[in-house]
């Protein structure tokens, strides 16, 4: 708005230099010091509540996208807590007790089961026996390979 170059200061000074007389050059000089003393204040004062201003613009703005990130915290950590309870192993679960009464099952008695209705004996009718001679010679054979396989126990030690 007000444009003030070296030549428009120049003409202003030698105006008020013809228009106020020396003596009362200096009181009107300290005048005009003191009043653009006060309007420097008054802009710095205005520009420091604009800067203000912005300022809590902005931190409205970053509290806002702070309340954002808080809530999508707040959802993942609700959904962490969901998926680890859904996670979690029964408690009542007891790995040793599961093993002892595994143990002193296998250890009872063993229980009566009822008496088979299939004889184990008896070849079943229809059926035919097969040859006495067919097996005879396959179980001495099969008898005889171990014992010529094994080395001697004199030989090894």
């Amino acid at each position: 708005m007000f444009d003030f170059d070296v030549g428009k200061l120049l003409i202003f000074g030698i105006v008020a230099l013809a228009v106020i007389p020396p003596k009362d050059l200096p009181r009107v000089m300290r005048a005009v010091g003191q009043a653009l003393g006060r309007m420097r204040r008054m802009a710095a004062e205005f520009q420091g509540q604009f800067m203000e201003a912005m300022r809590e613009a902005d931190l409205d703005r970053v509290k806002s996208e702070l309340n954002s990130v808080k809530s999508d915290f707040d959802n993942v950590k609700k959904e962490l807590n969901s998926i680890e309870q859904s996670a979690k192993i029964d408690a009542s679960f007891d790995p040793a007790m599961a093993m002892h009464s595994e143990l002193s099952h296998a250890i009872q008695a063993p229980k009566e089961v009822g008496q088979s209705e299939v004889s184990l004996t008896a070849a079943p009718t229809g059926a035919a026996e097969p040859a006495a001679e067919t097996l005879a010679p396959v179980a001495p054979a099969l008898a005889a390979e171990p014992e010529a396989a094994a080395p001697p126990r004199d030989a090894a030690e």
